[in-house]
């Protein structure tokens, strides 16, 4: 069977290299045709040996997840369904901003921690993704989008931004998740800066503390709730994880973050927490963390059982939060006539089974 080349960062691409007799250099030239250059044929790659193409033609692909369907709304977002094999897909999304273009990737296939108002944690879990599989997504978009990018004031390429906020929790999938940081991170690879490329956890606190050790990129928490027993509800990872815990865990992140401040992440669910007391809450339990709040108008999906918070709740709730210091947004909803919007990646997952078998706790680890 052929090798992804996708699987490798530098130094796997190295060892790679030194199994078929060649020199380390060449994993350099490697890295760049297949992440700069966006190239899959060994052929094109015009600065190797002929004799070095022959053998990689032999024994290895570049082979990203296949595209089963391409969506863009009319606010220009796009968003990918692709194939990761026996029937399952996974999403992507791309978000054009006027300065920006960020990429929402996905590190699962499904979820395993059941978050309540999620569709990708209602659907279950299958598996984790590969590396091939994550930077894959970032392969294929990047590819995509410089093929048809015009080139904008202040923005020289398409993706400037990652964000692993698509479905699955990505620090339950830890090596494969940091390989393709990595990736992302390396310069003759795709070169992005620590403090653009975010990590979203639900709150894993032995990972968060590797991750702090590995491969420190700004950090986006999963909160929703000002409480525990409130948060045990809606994010039940909390009753392993609880919060005072998990704010300990942030302030250690602090301490090698690229960013001086963590992002919480706070959907607003109509009638839930969504009160003005619960953003007074809110405010105690967050005031000595350095933090962003970013509330995220709840995004509807079938049988969910949660109604969005009206505007008034939203203002009223970062009201209360501004007025104590705490920086404050809400997130503009983008994508969501084509379930490209927060809380809304499905993908297709056909194997539910593996979670019925496993409680949240083991799949925490």
């Amino acid at each position: 069977m052929s090798i992804n080349l996708l699987d490798f960062d530098a130094k796997g691409l190295a060892g790679f290299c030194a199994k078929i007799g060649e020199k380390p250099f060449r994993a350099r030239q490697l890295l760049r045709w297949i992440h700069r250059a966006g190239e899959a044929d060994f052929d094109a790659m015009s600065d190797l040996a002929k004799g070095l193409r022959e053998k990689l033609s032999a024994a290895a692909v570049i082979e990203p997840p296949k595209v089963i369907s391409d969506h863009t709304a009319p606010d220009g977002t796009r968003k990918w369904l692709l194939s990761v094999g026996a029937g399952n897909g996974i999403e992507t999304v791309y978000i054009p901003e006027t300065s920006r273009g960020t990429l929402c990737i996905s590190s699962q296939v499904g979820c395993a921690l059941a978050c309540a108002f999620c569709s990708t944690g209602r659907q279950g879990f299958n598996r984790n993704l590969t590396v091939a599989e994550i930077i894959g997504q970032l392969w294929w978009a990047n590819k995509v989008l410089t093929e048809t990018f015009t080139s904008e004031a202040g923005r020289e390429r398409p993706i400037t931004n990652i964000v692993m906020m698509g479905m699955g929790e990505p620090l339950t999938n830890f090596e494969n998740v940091v390989t393709s940081l990595d990736l992302m991170l390396d310069d003759n690879a795709y070169g992005l800066s620590r403090r653009r490329v975010t990590v979203s956890t639900s709150g894993i606190i032995p990972a968060m503390d590797r991750l702090r050790e590995r491969c420190p990129v700004a950090l986006a928490v999963s909160l929703h709730a000002p409480n525990d027993a409130l948060r045990d509800q809606l994010v039940p990872i909390n009753r392993k994880y609880p919060l005072r815990e998990l704010l300990g865990a942030c302030e250690r992140y602090l301490q090698s973050a690229p960013r001086d401040f963590i992002t919480f992440e706070y959907v607003m669910l109509d009638g839930v927490n969504d009160s003005v007391a619960q953003a007074r809450e809110l405010v105690q339990l967050v005031r000595n963390i350095p933090c962003k709040l970013n509330l995220i108008p709840f995004n509807p999906f079938p049988d969910s059982g949660f109604k969005r918070s009206s505007a008034n709740a939203v203002s009223r709730f970062r009201d209360v939060l501004m007025e104590a210091g705490l920086v404050t947004t809400v997130r503009k909803t983008r994508g969501d006539d084509i379930a490209a919007a927060c809380g809304q990646l499905a993908g297709k997952v056909l194997d539910k089974t593996r979670r019925a078998h496993r409680s949240i706790a083991e799949t925490a680890g």
